[in-house]
């Protein structure tokens, strides 16, 4: 069964379908791995294996991932009827798992593919930060070193699929939160287009546009496969991201043809020194790409340097998380206090309250004129753009400290720098697992196409998988 369970999604679900294994038998060895691994991990809050267990007759005969477990982050992805904290502790209040919440159209969409949900990852509050430390929970470790960080805020799906636990979980990026997890623990993460999948019925969008939906995997078949099964427009949502010419798995085994890459070692924030690792890992890549073909040279968006770019970006969020903690308050009868909130969260929405809806206009004003700054150099004849995916190198735990606001936020920004533009923007961006530190630790490389260009990414990410097979050394 430990050969099944370390094959990928879309190998589990062919040894379903071949009579290998039963639906039932892969969940329950799941099962069992998350109750062998998670002690020391913690990844998984929220457990429901009798109830997957339960569903797994009622799934679609013909489901293309028939029986493939599957953890949903514990933000946003919406299951009625089950217990949901997105990593507060304020959500002890609400009776979460009857407080009138709907399947989100991902679960839905994840149900007819024939997963089976066996519970919910570690985020931490809100999805605020970088690194899966919520107070409500505790820490989740990475599995190539427990005294490291896996990330955030998708730090417990990252964690268990790098364990091995399942072999994809569902992944939310609002400013880096599915590529930084990605990146740290040495998988397969993917941002999708601006309104590639909905995120109703509950929500029109996240974060004023930045956050999207999306997984977190071990190879890059899984990803689009996973991509393939929830994707599309839903009536009433905010966006719709541009047509695909087809199904991401079309694309695995697609010529990309000669690209225009360009690539950037140098920090964003010219405070930063560019981190010998990261650097390395970006020139090792770049000499990848050129060997298959590609035209790889330095540069890229001058915008992507722009100082007044992480005020505008912070003040936006802050604003939205401000809203939700009213929301919650209106849900529980009362308000929420910010002695409530964690210290870096009770600090943003303090800073909100400061700004009027002008100024929050404002900043959106001027994220809409960065976004067309940024445009402007895929629009000159570039294919992609290839830097790191972390402004910073593997963390441990405690990095970000949780009293210490200004070394918190500022390693915060350190990190997002090469990240948070690309979720301003809305375009598609990829984490690749290609380079380990001195110590061993995952640092993954990114690669940003144009807005509705996931088809690109998948067919350079598996191109570049078929010559340089990601390693995946924590699997337990």
């Amino acid at each position: 069964m430990d050969d099944v369970l370390r094959l990928d999604a879309v190998g589990q679900a062919q040894a379903v379908r071949d009579g290998q294994v039963s639906a039932r038998e892969l969940a329950e060895a799941a099962i069992a791995a998350v109750e062998a691994h998670d002690g020391e991990l913690n990844a998984v809050v929220h457990r429901r294996f009798e109830r997957a267990l339960a569903e797994i007759d009622g799934l679609p005969a013909d489901a293309p991932f028939r029986g493939v477990p599957i953890l949903l982050k514990d933000l946003g992805w919406r299951q009625a009827g089950e217990p949901y904290a997105a990593g507060s502790r304020v959500r002890d209040d609400l009776d979460a798992a009857d407080d009138g919440a709907q399947d989100g159209h991902g679960v839905v969409r994840l149900c007819r593919a024939g997963f089976v949900l066996l519970g919910r990852t570690n985020t931490p509050e809100f999805g605020s930060t970088v690194t899966t430390e919520p107070l409500a929970y505790g820490p989740t470790r990475n599995p190539y070193d427990p005294a490291y960080s896996a990330g955030g805020s998708s730090g417990g799906s990252a964690a268990a699929v790098a364990a091995g636990m399942v072999a994809l979980a569902t992944a939310s990026d609002g400013g880096g939160s599915i590529r930084v997890p990605a990146s740290l623990c040495g998988l397969v993460g993917l941002k999708p287009t601006r309104g590639r999948l909905s995120m109703g019925p509950s929500m029109g969008e996240g974060w004023s546009g930045f956050s999207c939906p999306g997984f977190v995997s071990r190879t890059v078949r899984d990803t689009a496969a996973a991509l393939d099964a929830v994707s599309g427009y839903e009536p009433g949502d905010p966006y719709d991201a541009p047509a695909l010419p087809g199904p991401l798995t079309a694309e695995l085994h697609a010529d990309p043809g000669r690209l225009r890459i360009g690539f950037l070692t140098a920090h964003p924030r010219p405070d930063v020194p560019a981190d010998p690792d990261l650097a390395e890992a970006v020139t090792r890549a770049a000499a990848l790409l050129e060997s298959l073909g590609h035209d790889v040279t330095p540069g890229g968006p001058p915008a992507l340097a722009e100082p007044e770019f992480a005020r505008h970006f912070g003040a936006i969020v802050a604003n939205n998380l401000a809203a939700h903690v009213v929301s919650l308050g209106a849900a529980r009868g009362r308000p929420v206090e910010l002695h409530e909130l964690e210290p870096r969260n009770a600090a943003m929405v303090t800073a909100a309250r400061a700004n009027s809806a002008a100024d929050h206009i404002l900043a959106t004003q001027w994220v809409d004129g960065f976004r067309r700054r940024m445009a402007s150099w895929w629009a000159a004849g570039n294919d992609l753009l290839l830097m790191p995916s972390s402004g910073a190198a593997p963390f441990r735990l405690g990095w970000i400290p949780p009293a210490d606001l200004s070394t918190a936020f500022g390693r915060t920004a350190q990190v997002v720098a090469y990240t948070s533009p690309i979720n301003a923007t809305g375009q598609p961006a990829v984490s690749l697992p290609l380079h380990r530190d001195a110590a061993g630790m995952p640092v993954g490389v990114q690669l940003v196409a144009a807005a509705g260009r996931e088809d690109l990414l998948i067919r350079v990410a598996a191109q570049i998988e078929q010559v340089r097979p990601f390693e995946h050394a924590a699997m337990r």
